[in-house]
């Protein structure tokens, strides 16, 4: 084992104990307040990001890149042959950037700041000069995100986020079952929710790893029986399209458990990396969806319940 490796491994699992939580985050969502979700947070990992933020938009994105850099920063303790992994992982930051500027391309408002992904970015540095959703596309097509492209029409997210997490598996075997669920809900919820056969874009990312016999179905019973057996169990209990959301948030809980046991279990090298990450990743989802409790008053956060 590379010497790099233990040295990272040894930071991965600091960083990883510097976690809010899901106690405190549960905690957090008990909050009457935004403002007093906020102030519990002043000795969190996430305090410097969250300095003078007074609204949820901020503060989300504020904790998205307190996220971000926890990653960059790991990436910097890693050995040259760890840089593949802490790119793939970022792409999820990427992806909106590119979201962003397609929203923009298509006439909406001017895209926010993009996530500052440095030496992790992907294609970004090409992606951003495009001035048109064509160009765009055509960028797309020439880069690691082929395949994901649209077309140059369509919503992008979807699809985009099926190529990232079908790189990170490649990359990062233990990441399998996750590219798993995300191939899953992705599917569902178009077919299910948006009463929509997923373009053919999407289609053809989805199919290596979901088949083609649930692109039939006509409502989620169907849709799971059609599944490979070894991803049924991720809608396993799912009766109705509007329970998706829970199939989702376990599915995040799973991702959590793989992290820890990554963190526990593994040798100094590449899976203690990925463990990390996930932890930290989950734990910001985990503070969003607290925040967002908070600011609606709500006095608990059904999605957070789910995930427990």
């Amino acid at each position: 084992m590379e010497a790099g490796w233990v040295a990272a491994s040894v930071r991965a699992r600091s960083m990883a104990q510097r976690r809010v939580g899901a106690g405190t985050s549960r905690t957090l969502a008990t909050e009457p307040t935004l403002d007093a979700a906020l102030s519990s947070l002043q000795e969190s990992s996430y305090a410097e990001r969250l300095h003078g933020v007074s609204s949820l938009f901020v503060a989300e994105r504020a904790v998205q890149e307190a996220c971000l850099w926890q990653l960059r920063v790991l990436a910097g303790w890693l050995p040259a042959s760890g840089t593949a992994l802490a790119r793939a992982a970022a792409g999820i930051f990427e992806i909106e950037n590119i979201v962003a500027l397609a929203h923009q391309l298509d006439g909406g408002p001017p895209a926010p700041e993009p996530y500052r992904l440095g030496t992790l970015a992907t294609a970004w540095h090409r992606l951003s000069s495009a001035g048109s959703r064509e160009e765009l596309a055509t960028i797309l097509r020439t880069s690691p995100w082929k395949g994901a492209d649209g077309g140059g029409r369509g919503p992008l997210r979807p699809a985009l986020t099926v190529a990232w997490v079908r790189r990170l598996a490649v990359i990062a075997p233990p990441a399998q079952s996750w590219c798993g669920a995300v191939c899953v809900l992705t599917a569902a919820r178009s077919l299910t929710v948006d009463g929509v056969l997923p373009e053919r874009a999407l289609l053809n990312l989805l199919r290596p790893v979901l088949g083609r016999a649930w692109e039939s179905a006509d409502s989620i019973s169907n849709f799971r029986t059609a599944l490979p057996p070894s991803l049924q169990k991720i809608v396993g209990d799912i009766d109705s399209p509007t329970e998706l959301w829970r199939a989702e948030a376990r599915a995040h809980t799973a991702v959590e458990s793989d992290g820890f046991r990554l963190l526990r279990h593994s040798r100094p090298g590449p899976d203690v990396v990925l463990g990390a990450i996930a932890v930290l990743s989950m734990d910001a989802w985990r503070v969003r969806a607290a925040l967002a409790a908070a600011a609606a008053g709500a006095g608990s956060s059904e999605v957070l319940d789910e995930a427990a």
